[in-house]
Order: structure tokens, then C-alpha cells, then sequence
């Protein structure tokens, strides 16, 4: 359970944005306008030369302060190349001086031995603004420790004062990161990854035709097996039960480019439980498979199936001539689904050809955390290493990592084309647990410290959005806020015609509406596109690491949770509420509560039988007006996670440690025993809920059924007389009659149920037969 006094709410921040240029209602106006300005203290080291000759292995080292960094060592090398970029947050650098040290690395001993130095006084160095040119690296004189210059070589580089927005900024080292070294500080640097283009892989089994099984006096019971990569699918047993079944059955993959896995095929004949023979088998490759954009049928191909028999009278190798009917395609008019619907970040087409123009851009600024709780322990205390990952459509972004920091600073700036506003931005933050230091076996998988989603048809264009959103994580012992992070975010858009004409678009390709996909077909892709994105990814450097890709992709979003099940009752009941709220006006009216009301309803609603042509029209403008009278309660910030509809503050521990357990499940007898009690009682309600529903349904089919005969005559004879007092009576007279007999006033009202309801009650259902 969380405690009371946290603050789930979102605020609203006022950074100096782009240096103090920019304000929430300008257009772009740079490439960092959506950061805060942070300044660094760039070292590019290019090469040396004229190194002295003896056992020359080369590094350089800059020291700054207290910080310090080095180059790689070159061995044997006395005109050594490095190529390397030093960046120092200056708002950390506590000294005047830039201190560059060549050194020569000795193996025989713990000291590096001096070669030469340089030094720079801070105040002098120039600054460099993009899109000024880089600075063109120089040639300095090294000099020995009492400053005099010798026969000691040259060093190349280039020195400067600059930004983030700096070409070099995400390739330096940084001194964010100085405890860093070795292979790990690749997994700091900030990154952009672009997911593969993911293809439907259809396999359409026709037929199979001459088999040979081993045993040819029993009756073959044959499926087929597909495999791409370590996806494995397989069809149901042939109905035929011969050397030649036939299934026409539809198989689907979800394939990622390039197409480095054949599709490999095997036809299998079922022997008993345990046992199995393969008929025959064969390999198809994807990038000869036929791609088509619309439903429209290909032409089925005979595959030959390879399968090798050892005679061993003759001993030779005998093959057999088994030939498989298919249709394979890649279908490229389908939207490959990796996230949920409801909040997807890009519903086009797998084939550029079916993509819808641009609609504009979006622009997010990640400028900060606060706030943020120990995430693992280092040398006896809590530390974390934040880093964040943003996801819209196929492009990913991943910021650097800021060591050792609860309040990290990274003002860094991503932006994205945007083809329908009905799309997710998802940002989240993640504690890196790939560097160096970790004391426990578990920081090998990066932890969450929290997500947050922004849906860009709640942004107003052209504004600059600047909030400060809380992190929340769910734990089995409940939610927790693990800190607060601060974005900034821009939704530009490029055509209002193509806007407003997205409105009226389908959502999905048509693909989707002209050949469907079952629902079990959707949740199985969607589970290979999570898991095909998420070993893609992991292949990166630095690698987007399985946890983060699921967790952003939110994986397993759909297993039961009792919470969600409670919570999305509510939202139900809360859409219903217009309704409700309807109703009990219309009760006052009819109650006479108010008797000027209850006569005002009672002339416009005379009014609108007399003129029936003005109903519609009044309805329209009803909600304009209402709509018009919301404009000032309208939302002034995007939504964000809401505790509170979700019932995270509501519930027991008991539901959270329902809802983390693994599938299956690793619970003991009794606490198993518990819920599937709890369950069977709220099945029964809903089983109680259905039974009234299906019965009043049966009520209403046997009005004309005869299974009551007296009923089914009565109300035959009441629709006799409905007919001809209709035909006889004009219609508004009734209307009139009925609207006013509904609000008559109390007086002339008892409390007994009218006959319509008596008369619906008593109609037969089928609830006599079950048993």
C-alpha cells in the first residue's frame, strides 16, 4: 500500500529552455530549443608524432580537476592515432587548467613513464556554437615536466568550449561516467536505434503428395511443422488420413529484415505419444518468397521434401520424390503489431508504398530527473546510474548514462515524424546495470524506475508542453514513486488538411479490414514481434537489453490482474454516468421536484412531437452548446498515469502479489487455494449476472414462441389492437399521451408495477431446463 502524503500528481516546470530563448508558444527556432543549455569542456585527441623511439606503447591523459581521463594504449607505436573526444561538464570543473599527459605504458612496472605535456588556461580556450565548422585540430610541441620543449614529439588535437548540440557530444567520453572505464563505457553513451521492418509471413498448406512413412501397413497421422529462426508453429492433423493429406491451413511468422533465417518445413507422422518420424522436409528462403500489398491470391508451388533412408542390402542412399503444396508471401499490407492497441505509436503499413503522408513532427526534450530512489548498492551504499529510453513508431532513443546521480541531467533532444495523431509517445527510465561496480548477481538485468505515455491528440500544436511527471513502479508489495522526471514536449504540425483528414481515416491498413486476423492470431504475432525486436535490439551496441524492450513494449499487459478487472469496471460505470446522470433528471422532472421545470419539459417536449422536424437539429445544437460549456473545463495538460484510476492507492497486497506471480504459477497449495475461492465467488456473481441477462432475452423471444400459450395469445391480441388504433389514431397524439403519462405527477402515481412489466415478468424461460 502507498503512504497518503505521496504526491502522484503532474506539474507543471518553467526551464530555461534553449538558453532562455525560447518561450511555450514559439515555433522551432534550433535543434536544442527544448533543453536546457548544458556547457562542456571539449578535448578531441587526433595523433602524435615523433614520439621518442624506445619501447613506445602511447596513451594521453587529461586531467581536469579531479577528473580524469585516458585514451587506449597503442603498442609499439610511436605515431599513434586515437581519434578520441574528452567532454567535462563545466558547471562540475573545479580548476583553471587543462593538464595533457603523454605517457608510455610500462608493463614492467606500475609507472607510466612521462613523455611529455601540455597545459590550457581555461578562461582562454574559445567556444564553439553549431553550426559553426568544427575546430580544426593543431599541432602542439610537447614539453617536459620543467616546461622546456625537446625532442619529445608532437600531439594533434582540438580544444573548445561548447554544448550538447555539439557533433561530438554523443561519442565522448563523458565526465558524467568517469568511474567508468573499459568495455562498460560503450553502455553509457547515448544512442538512437531503428527497430527492423517486421513482414506477416503467410504459409498457406494446401496438400502433401506421396509419402513415405517407414511403416506402410498403419495408417499415417500427419501435421506439419514450420521453423523460422526459433519460432516454431505447427498445423493440425490431416483429416485425410492417407499418403496424400490435405490441410489448407494458414500458418503465420512474423519476419524481420534482413531475412537472415530460411523457413524450414517438415511434414511429421504422429508414431504415439513420445515418438515421431519425419516424412520429409524443406527450406524456403525469404528473400525469394513473393511480397504482395493487397489480398489477392498467389500461385501455389510444389516443394520438393528431402528425406534420406539408409538401404541397408544395397547399402546406398535412398531418396524419395515427396512433394509439398503451398502458397508462401510476405504480406506487406498489414500494420506488424508489437504494442498494444491502445496505446501504439504507428498503425502504417509494413510497405512504404501503403504509408500515409506526414501530418507533422514531434519533438520531446528529456532535460531531468529528481528525485530518484537507490536502485543498487556500490561500495556499501545506494546508488543509481539513470539512463531513459523514448519509443515512437521504429525509432528508439536512448539517452546517456548519468553515474551515480539521484538527479540526473540529461537535456537531450530526439525528434520523430508523426503520420496519425491517434498514436503514444513512451518514455522511460531505467537504472543501468551493466557497469562496472555491481555488487549483486541480480544487476545484470537493467531495473525500471518508471514509464511515462503522452498521446499526441491531447497536445495542442505548436505549443511547448513542459511537465514534470511522476515515475511509478508496481511492486508485489504495492506502487511506489520512485522520482520525478522532467520533459518537455512539441507537436509541430506540417498540413492541417492532412490533420483533420486522418480523423476520418481508417485506423489500420485496409489489409486489416479485407482479410482479418483472429484474435488468437493477434496476440501470437504480437507475441513474435516482442520477442523478434527484442533479440534485434539486444544485438545493438550499446544493446537495448530484453527487459527494457518488454517493458516498454509492455509485455504481458494482458495476464489477469483482479486490480485492472476492478479498475476497468469503474471506467465502464464511469462512461455509463451521463446516462445515470440523465435519468435521475428525468426522475425529478417526472417527480415534479421543481414544477416550473417539470412544466418547461413539458412544453418543449409538446413542441417537439407537434414539430418533429426540429428534434434532430436540437439535438445537434444540445451539443454544441454542451461542448461549448466545456471549453473552460477542458484539460490544460496532457494525461499522465493516474493512481487513482487505477486503483494501485485502493487495493490489497494480496492483489499485487496476485498479479507479479509468475505463469505458471510458483505459489504453495494454500495461498492458490485462497484465490481460486475468491475467483469462484466473483465468477459466480458474473454467472448470476449472465443467467438475468440470457433470461430476460428468453422473455422476450417467447412472446410469439407459444410456449405459454395464454401469454403469446394476449399479446397477439394486444398487437391486433396496437395495430388499429395506430392506423386509426395519428401517432403524435400518442406520443403526447405517453410523454405525459410518464411525467404525470405523483399524485395520480402508484408505487406497483405496471402491467407491461407484470405481464413481461411472467413469459416463460429457459431456466426450467438447467440443470
Amino acid at each position: 500500500m502507498s503512504e497518503p502524503d505521496i504526491d502522484f500528481s503532474l506539474k507543471e516546470t518553467s526551464p530555461n529552455l534553449g538558453g532562455g530563448r525560447v518561450s511555450g508558444s514559439e515555433k522551432l527556432t534550433s535543434s536544442f530549443d527544448l533543453v536546457e543549455q548544458l556547457h562542456f569542456l571539449y578535448v578531441k585527441m587526433v595523433r602524435a608524432k615523433g614520439l621518442p623511439p624506445s619501447p613506445c606503447n602511447p596513451f594521453v591523459e587529461v586531467k581536469v580537476g579531479n577528473y580524469e581521463g585516458t585514451t587506449k594504449s597503442l603498442e609499439n607505436n610511436p605515431d599513434p592515432e586515437w581519434n578520441q573526444v574528452f567532454a567535462f561538464a563545466k558547471d562540475r570543473i573545479q580548476a583553471v587548467t587543462v593538464e595533457i599527459t603523454v605517457r608510455n605504458k610500462e608493463s614492467s612496472t606500475n609507472v607510466d613513464k612521462v613523455v611529455g605535456k601540455l597545459r590550457f588556461d581555461i578562461p582562454d580556450i574559445p567556444s564553439r556554437v553549431p553550426p559553426d565548422s568544427q575546430l580544426a585540430p593543431q599541432w602542439y610541441s610537447l614539453e617536459d615536466e620543467n616546461g622546456s620543449k625537446g625532442e619529445r614529439g608532437e600531439l594533434m588535437l582540438a580544444i573548445w568550449m561548447g554544448t550538447q548540440a555539439d557533433e561530438a557530444f554523443p561519442d565522448a567520453w563523458h565526465s558524467d561516467a568517469a568511474s567508468v572505464n573499459g568495455e562498460s563505457i560503450a553502455n553509457t553513451r547515448s544512442k538512437v536505434y531503428i527497430s527492423p521492418r517486421l513482414w506477416y509471413l503467410r504459409i498457406n498448406i494446401i496438400q502433401a503428395q506421396d509419402l513415405v512413412p517407414m511403416n506402410n501397413k498403419r495408417i499415417p497421422q500427419v501435421y506439419v511443422k514450420a521453423m523460422l529462426g526459433n519460432m516454431a508453429l505447427r498445423s493440425r492433423f490431416s483429416p485425410d488420413k492417407s499418403l496424400n493429406p490435405t490441410w489448407n491451413e494458414d500458418l503465420m511468422f512474423v519476419a524481420a529484415e534482413p531475412f537472415d533465417d530460411p523457413l524450414m518445413l517438415s511434414v511429421v507422422d504422429n508414431l504415439s505419444d513420445n515418438k515421431e518420424e519425419v516424412l520429409g522436409s524443406c527450406s524456403i528462403h525469404l528473400s525469394k518468397v513473393e511480397k504482395r500489398l493487397m489480398p489477392i491470391p498467389i500461385e501455389a508451388n510444389w516443394y520438393n521434401l528431402e528425406q534420406s533412408v539408409q538401404d541397408n542390402r544395397n547399402n546406398k542412399e535412398v531418396r524419395f520424390a515427396s512433394r509439398l503444396h503451398l502458397r508462401v508471401c510476405l504480406d506487406g499490407g498489414y500494420h506488424v503489431l508489437d504494442e498494444s492497441i491502445y496505446y501504439s505509436s504507428d498503425f502504417r503499413a509494413t510497405s512504404k508504398f501503403l504509408w500515409p503522408p506526414a501530418i507533422g513532427v514531434l519533438e520531446l526534450g528529456i532535460l531531468n530527473a529528481s528525485g530518484l530512489l537507490p536502485m543498487k548498492s556500490k561500495n556499501g551504499r545506494g546508488t543509481t546510474d539513470a539512463y531513459c529510453v523514448a519509443k515512437y513508431g521504429p525509432k528508439w532513443v536512448r539517452t546517456r548514462t548519468i553515474v551515480n546521480s539521484f538527479a540526473p541531467k540529461w537535456n537531450e533532444q530526439y525528434t520523430w515524424d508523426v503520420y496519425d495523431p491517434y498514436t503514444v509517445i513512451t518514455i522511460g527510465v531505467f537504472d543501468n546495470c551493466h557497469l562496472q561496480g555491481g555488487s549483486n548477481a541480480v544487476d545484470s538485468q537493467d531495473r525500471r524506475i518508471g514509464k511515462v505515455r503522452i498521446r499526441l491528440s491531447t497536445l495542442n500544436a505548436d505549443r511547448i508542453y513542459t511537465l514534470s511527471y511522476p515515475l511509478i513502479v508496481l511492486e508485489p508489495n504495492g506502487v511506489k514513486k520512485t522520482g520525478e522526471i522532467q520533459l518537455s514536449v512539441r507537436f509541430t504540425c506540417s498540413s492541417t488538411w492532412n490533420l483533420l483528414q486522418s480523423y476520418t481515416q481508417p485506423l489500420f491498413p485496409q489489409m486489416h479490414y479485407l482479410l482479418p486476423l483472429s484474435v488468437y492470431q493477434i496476440e501470437s504475432l504480437r507475441h513474435q514481434a516482442t520477442h523478434t525486436l527484442s533479440s534485434r535490439l539486444r544485438r545493438a551496441e550499446p544493446p537495448l537489453e530484453s527487459e527494457v524492450v518488454e517493458y516498454m513494449l509492455d509485455v504481458g499487459s494482458n495476464v489477469w490482474s483482479l486490480r485492472r478487472g476492478r479498475a476497468n469496471l469503474e471506467r465502464l460505470l464511469a462512461a455509463f454516468n451521463l446516462l445515470v446522470e440523465a435519468w435521475k433528471w428525468f426522475d425529478q422532472i417526472r417527480k415534479w421536484k421543481n414544477p416550473i421545470s417539470t412544466m418547461a419539459v413539458h412544453f418543449l417536449y409538446s413542441m417537439l412531437i407537434l414539430f418533429p422536424d426540429m428534434i434532430l437539429p436540437l439535438v445537434f445544437l444540445m451539443c454544441v452548446v454542451h461542448g461549448a460549456s466545456q471549453y473552460r473545463k477542458r484539460p490544460r495538460h496532457p494525461p499522465h498515469m493516474d493512481t487513482k484510476l487505477s486503483l494501485v492507492e485502493s487495493v490489497q497486497s494480496d492483489d499485487f502479489d496476485e498479479e507479479f506471480d509468475t505463469f505458471p504459477t510458483s505459489k504453495n497449495v494454500k495461498v492458490l487455494k485462497k484465490r481460486y475461492d475468491r475467483l469462484r465467488s466473483i465468477a459466480g456473481r458474473m454467472m448470476t449476472i449472465i443467467g438475468d441477462l440470457a433470461t430476460q432475452a428468453e422473455r422476450l423471444n417467447s412472446m410469439l414462441s407459444w410456449r405459454d400459450p395464454r401469454a403469446t395469445s394476449l399479446f397477439m391480441a394486444f398487437c391486433l389492437i396496437a395495430c388499429i388504433a395506430f392506423y386509426l389514431v395519428p401517432w403524435r397524439l400518442f406520443a403526447l399521451g405517453f410523454g405525459f403519462f410518464g411525467m404525470r405527477h405523483p399524485r395520480f402515481r402508484i408505487s406497483i408495477p405496471s402491467m407491461a412489466q407484470n405481464f413481461f415478468k411472467r413469459l416463460p424461460a429457459r431456466t426450467d431446463g438447467m440443470i
